[in-house]
Formats: C-alpha cells, structure tokens, sequence
C-alpha cells in the first residue's frame, strides 16, 4: 500500500471533519501528497486540529458547487485519485433543509464526476455514498450491490441519485476510458474524534462533559457499528483490484458481520458500564421524522471479491473508542496514539 501511495498526489472532498480527517492522516503517513477540498471545520475540537494536518496537508476551503474552482484545483495540482466524500450526511437535517441536502449530494457528485471526465490526470476515484439507498422494506434479510434503489426521506433520495449519476457517468463517458471509478456503501463508523451532531458516540461523549440526562430518539432501532479504520483500509486498497479487471468496478457494502448490528439502546448500556454511570431517558416526540428502523447489507461482495473481513468486533471498538475519549481528556500525545493505533491495525 505505501508503494502504491507513495509520492501520488490525492484530492480529498469533504463537509466534515472526522472520518475523512484520519484518511487525510493515514494518507499523509504513506508520504502521499494530500489536497484538501473543504468548508471550514463544523465542530471544536476537531480531528484536523488535534493532527495538526494544516501543517501536513494543502487545504483549499471552498464550495465544491463551483465547478470552476474545482477544475482549477485539479489543473493546478493534478491528482491522480479523488476521495469523494463531500455530503449533507444526516437524516434529520436533509428534513429541515432538503433543497440544500439535493444540491449538497447530487450536484457535489455531479461535479466531482465532470472534473473526473474532464481533467486527464485523474485515473480513479472511489465515490461514498451510504448504506440508506436500498429500498429498505426493515426486514432481517440483508441487501446486495445489485438489489433496488429507493428512497423515502430526503437524504436517502439524494444518496439513490448519486449512485444513478455514478453509474450514468461510468456507462456514458468513462467506460472506454483508462479511468476508474467505485462506489462504496458503509456508516455508522465508531471511532475517536467524532463530535458531530445526531451521533450517538459523540452525544454519550457530550452527556457525561455536561453531567445531563442522554436522550435517545430510537433506542430499538438496529444499527451497524463499524470500526473507522476498517472502512478506510477498504477504500484504499480497492486500487489492488480495480485495475484488473472491470468486473472489480461498480459498488460494494462495506458493512459488518451481522453479529455487530446492535441496538441504540445495547450500545448505550454498554457504555454506561465501559464509562461511568449516568441515567438516559427516551424522547418520546411524535413529530420526530421517518428514519428506518432495520437496516441490513450483504457484504458477501466484498468478502469475495476483495478479501474483506472485518478486524474487530463492536465490543473490542466500542470500549477501546470511548476509552480512547478519557486519554485525550487527560491530556496525552493523541497525534502519536493515532499513529500507533494505524500501524497496529495495519
């Protein structure tokens, strides 16, 4: 992997500051020139500060809506490989601002497809969209690459048409090009340094700072809970394959054994013991939206095709996360206890 990295120069498009903060990282520690195509940091403390990746990385902190800029950012540093992970990534907020949440998801992908079309330097791209753009019917039966594209909530619609985009791009312009493009479905990441919003982690995380009451919207909702590097190992040794073959190409589930999908309320019992003892109260709010109550994916693709098989259980993440939270409240040497957690995995 660092042979292949080494010394290539890599575009990464995101809104958030978590989960792309370690790739940025992982990458920069394959001595791979990384680009930074973001809006400014959306929570303090952040990922991006905490690795001091200002000082690692090139940042160009712009709207990937214009397209322009955006081409020029590739002209001017020509990659080889884009990450495009750039999105309104929440459920609730795609109610309350959905022009945004179309415009952020569909247009973003467009855009990111038409420099791919247009800039000759870019040779392939994996695209992430999400585990929510199957036509999810809550049953126990798990969904495949190939099964039906559905929508319901505004977030799950915008992530269906970035994956017809995709697909329409590939069949219409790439597919007799050198160029190579993948899409990727996986969520529900568990893992340090997430803050965001309307994330469970975080929200136990910012219970106990607090000393309030957690409030869970869902408790019986079924979850996936995937430990962050391992989604991210995927995604950067894709290359192995896609190269030899086009049947490698079109999308995967990166999703976990179906052991590690658990309740919202088990995780939070279990990190009540894990931490300290806290009460958590149930919000009880008719208005609250849609959001799915079972969701489930086959990852038999990737196990396959790819090898893939996850590292670690929910358990071993769960406790080594929210451990991970008491060390940086203590004070230590996260940017080497990232480094380490890295090279451990790897």
């Amino acid at each position: 992997m660092k042979n292949f990295y080494k010394n290539k120069t890599i575009l990464i498009t995101w809104t958030s500051w978590f989960k792309w903060s370690w790739l940025a990282f992982w990458l920069y520690n394959l001595w791979a020139n990384v680009i930074w195509y973001s809006l400014k940091a959306n929570t303090s403390p952040n990922n991006f500060e905490i690795l001091k990746l200002e000082d690692k990385i090139t940042q160009i902190y712009w709207d990937i809506n214009d397209l322009d800029k955006m081409n020029e950012v590739v002209e001017k540093y020509k990659p080889e490989i884009i990450f495009h992970l750039a999105a309104q990534p929440l459920v609730r907020d795609s109610y309350d601002n959905p022009v945004y949440t179309f415009q952020t998801n569909v247009i973003w992908t467009v855009n990111v497809l038409e420099t791919i079309r247009n800039n000759e330097c870019v040779k392939w791209s994996i695209l992430i969209t999400t585990d929510k753009v199957y036509h999810n019917n809550e049953w126990i039966y798990p969904y495949r690459e190939n099964d039906r594209l559905w929508w319901y909530d505004p977030y799950s619609s915008s992530k269906a048409m970035c994956e017809l985009a995709i697909d329409s791009y590939y069949k219409s312009f790439l597919q007799k090009s050198n160029k190579k493009i993948v899409s990727v479905r996986a969520w529900n990441v568990i893992w340090w340094w997430d803050w965001s919003k309307d994330r469970l982690i975080p929200d136990i995380i910012k219970t106990i700072l607090k000393d309030e009451k957690l409030v869970i919207r869902n408790p019986d909702s079924v979850r996936p809970w995937q430990y962050v590097l391992e989604a991210l190992y995927w995604y950067l040794i894709i290359w192995s394959k896609i190269f030899e073959d086009d049947k490698y190409l079109w999308s995967y589930n990166f999703w976990p054994d179906l052991t590690d999908n658990l309740k919202v309320v088990d995780i939070v019992n279990e990190s009540i013991n894990i931490l300290w003892k806290w009460s958590f109260e149930v919000q009880k709010d008719i208005n609250n939206p849609h959001e799915a109550w079972l969701l489930l994916l086959d990852n038999t693709k990737a196990k396959t095709l790819l090898w893939w098989k996850p590292k670690y259980k929910v358990d071993e993440v769960l406790n080594r996360t929210l451990n991970w939270y008491k060390d940086y409240y203590d004070w230590k040497n996260m940017e080497e206890i990232c480094l380490n957690e890295i090279n451990m995995f790897i």
